[in-house]
């Protein structure tokens, strides 16, 4: 039976320290990485995780925990077919139903923690609030300013005409 620790402490942003299963933190190839680098030793202090505060840490870890048992996504094939659908399962459509700040802080984290099955899930569900969507719609939904002329609005929807069919 392997001596690894079973569990491991992270440090939020925020300076909480979360204590998370070994198998769970590892689905972030960040910290696998950190891991393998600091070695078994070295892992009695928290691994300082300094771009997450504590609520968006505690929901990556949350994703990561029901997510625990899925293969990785390193494949090719696996990406190019995650491109194609904006299809999400049903616990993680429920999971991602939090407010605005914290869907693009989870994807930030998910960026930064190099967990790539996360990230996907959070652009699927951005990519889905604007499916269907006029632009005029979508500036409303992200509370984007439009800073357009109406002459480079034109300009921009005869250049891109082509899309719209």
């Amino acid at each position: 039976m392997s001596t690894a620790q079973t569990t491991i402490k992270l440090q939020s942003s925020d300076g909480a320290e979360i204590v998370v299963e070994r198998e769970v933190a590892e689905r972030s190839v960040l910290i696998k990485n950190m891991m393998e680098d600091i070695g078994e030793q070295a892992m009695t202090e928290a691994i300082p995780i300094p771009n997450v505060n504590e609520a968006v840490l505690n929901k990556v870890i949350e994703w990561c925990n029901h997510h625990r048992a899925d293969p990785p996504t390193a494949n090719d094939e696996d990406a190019d077919s995650r491109k194609k659908t904006t299809d999400i399962e049903e616990w993680d459509q429920k999971f991602m139903q939090v407010d605005q700040e914290m869907l693009f802080e989870i994807i930030l984290a998910a960026n930064y923690l190099d967990i790539k099955a996360l990230l996907d899930v959070g652009c699927k569900t951005v990519a889905n609030m604007i499916k269907g969507k006029s632009p005029e719609e979508i500036r409303k939904t992200f509370n984007i300013q439009n800073d357009f002329t109406p002459e480079e609005e034109d300009q921009i929807r005869r250049e891109n005409e082509w899309a719209e069919e």
